[in-house]
């Protein structure tokens, strides 16, 4: 039996996909499907070309929800909201190896501040930047679209690099968790689980469904078989 079949699937919906005249609403409804996360996509207009959310919000659904809050810093500067993110009520802070030199003293300040880490990597970047941060990260996020805007088409060829952070946990007996995000829908998802992946972030692919917690409840499924195959 592979580590895969015996890790828990996790399935963060993703904020970005939901309707932002009712955030708050919206969160209480990912509250009620049985989702084991919040993802919340921070884009600060420079590392990406879009806008997305601050600590403000963050800190206004905190109070709305027990679901761990997921803060994926698509920003070219994440240092400087580390802090008040963290102050905000964010558990997990993940920043990209794209940064370069600065990421493990980023890891280390997101440590430092009680919450846990997480390194993600953008489909052209090489995935041989990840291997000295390993040990220090409790989860890697594998984009599976160039990440700055929701509704894009999964990129397939991403599914070699879910299959290398998978052999390395194994081979190093760690523990990280193997996100996938972009083009999440329960069909790539499960393609993904079969690879190695056990974090699932979704967007398009649950908020376009009307009935939410049925759209959960069948990509756990659906992963959970891939996982098994």
């Amino acid at each position: 039996m592979s580590d895969a079949t015996i890790r828990s699937m996790f399935i963060a919906p993703s904020l970005l996909a939901a309707n932002f005249t009712r955030l708050g609403e919206e969160t209480m409804r990912i509250n009620r499907t049985g989702a084991d996360w919040l993802h919340l996509d921070i884009m600060d207009g420079h590392f990406v070309p879009n806008i997305s959310f601050g600590p403000a919000v963050v800190k206004a659904l905190r109070p709305l929800s027990k679901l761990i809050f997921d803060v994926h810093l698509m920003c070219a500067k994440p240092g400087i909201l580390l802090e008040p993110f963290a102050q905000a009520g964010a558990d997990r802070m993940t920043i990209h190896l794209e940064l370069g030199a600065p990421v493990g003293s980023l890891i280390w300040k997101i440590r430092s501040l009680g919450k846990q880490v997480g390194l993600a990597i953008n489909p052209p970047t090489s995935m041989s930047g990840l291997e000295p941060h390993l040990e220090r990260v409790d989860s890697v996020l594998i984009m599976t679209v160039n990440p700055g805007f929701g509704g894009q088409e999964f990129i397939t060829e991403c599914l070699t690099k879910i299959q290398q952070a998978a052999a390395w946990r194994d081979k190093l007996g760690l523990r990280y968790r193997i996100a996938v995000d972009g083009g999440i829908h329960c069909n790539t998802a499960a393609s993904c689980a079969a690879a190695g992946a056990d974090t699932f972030i979704s967007g398009t692919g649950l908020f376009e469904h009307k009935n939410l917690k049925a759209a959960v409840a069948r990509m756990r499924k659906r992963v959970e078989a891939g996982a098994a195959e």
